[in-house]
C-alpha cells in the first residue's frame, strides 16, 4: 500500500534517489524529506546517520543490473507505488580517451547511462501504480559542452540527454513525465577530484575552484543545494506539470558565453 502519515492525512509522496550519498544527492534527499517526501537512497557508499528518519537507505552498486533488481525488491516490501525517480548515481573517469581502458569506460557508460535504463524499466510499474509520476535524469553540461579528458563521461551524459527524450515519448501515455538537468560547475567531491585533469590553472585546489568560477557568467561555483531545487521543480507535478522530455542547464551561466571571449 502507498505509505501514508496516518489515517488522517493524505499519502506522502514517496521518491527513490540514486548517487544519494554524493554532494547533489545528499543535498537532493534533504530538500525532500523537508518537503514531506518518503525519501529512498541509493548508493554504493555508506550514507551515514544523517538519513532521513522518514525513509529508507539501499546499499547497493548502480553499476551491477542484479543490484538494481534487489533495490527495486526491497522497494516492493514496503511500498507500491514511486511518485518520482532521480537517476543521479554517477562515475567520472578524468583520463586522456586514448588512456581510457575499456573496463573505464564500461564502468562508467553502466553507471551512468545504463543505470538510468534500468532504474526507469524497475521503477515504471511503481510510477504507473502512483497513476503516474517524473523522472529526473541528472545528465551535464558535458552532454553539451565538454573539454578535455573527460570523453566518457561526457558520452555518457550526451547519451542521457538522447534517453530522456526516448523516455518522455514513450511513457507520457501513462502520465509518466522524464526530463533532463544538466549542472555546470558545483562545488562537489566529484568535481574537486577532476580538477587535476589540466582544464583549469592553478597550483591549488582553491585557485582551481576560484578560476573555475571566473569562467561562469554569475562569478561563482555552484552548490549542491542550488541543483537539489532544479531537480525538485522537474520532480513535483504541481510545479512543472507541462515540462517532459527537456533539457533544463542550470551552471551559473557558463555556456551563455563564447569561449572566444
Amino acid at each position: 500500500m502507498k505509505i501514508m502519515t496516518t489515517q488522517h492525512l493524505p499519502p506522502v509522496r514517496t521518491v527513490l534517489i540514486t548517487g544519494a550519498a554524493g554532494g547533489i544527492g545528499r543535498a537532493t534527499v534533504a530538500l525532500f524529506a523537508k518537503n514531506g517526501w518518503f525519501v529512498i537512497g541509493v548508493d554504493r557508499t555508506p550514507f551515514g546517520a544523517s538519513f532521513p528518519e522518514a525513509g529508507r537507505f539501499v546499499q547497493a552498486d548502480n553499476a551491477d543490473p542484479l543490484e538494481i533488481q534487489r533495490i527495486y525488491k526491497e522497494t516492493s516490501t514496503f511500498t507500491e507505488v514511486l511518485d518520482a525517480l532521480i537517476n543521479n548515481a554517477a562515475w567520472q573517469v578524468s583520463k586522456p580517451l586514448l588512456e581510457t581502458t575499456v573496463e573505464e569506460w564500461d564502468l562508467v557508460m553502466a553507471t551512468n547511462l545504463r543505470a538510468a535504463f534500468l532504474h526507469a524499466r524497475m521503477a515504471y510499474p511503481f510510477l504507473k501504480a502512483a497513476g503516474g509520476g517524473a523522472i529526473v535524469n541528472v545528465s551535464s553540461v558535458h552532454a553539451v559542452q565538454t573539454s578535455a579528458n573527460i570523453a566518457a563521461y561526457a558520452a555518457s551524459k550526451g547519451g542521457l540527454l538522447a534517453l530522456t527524450r526516448a523516455m518522455a515519448i514513450e511513457f507520457a501515455r501513462d502520465e509518466i513525465r522524464v526530463n533532463a538537468i544538466l549542472p555546470g560547475a558545483v562545488d562537489t567531491p566529484m568535481l574537486r577530484a577532476g580538477l587535476g585533469r589540466g582544464h583549469v590553472a592553478g597550483g591549488d585546489i582553491h585557485t582551481r575552484l576560484e578560476n573555475l568560477a571566473s569562467r561562469t557568467v554569475n562569478g561563482r561555483v555552484g552548490k549542491p543545494e542550488e541543483i537539489a531545487h532544479a531537480i525538485y521543480f522537474l520532480a513535483d507535478s504541481t510545479q512543472s506539470s507541462f515540462m517532459t522530455g527537456q533539457a533544463m542547464i542550470v551552471d551559473g551561466g557558463a555556456t551563455a558565453r563564447l569561449s572566444t571571449e
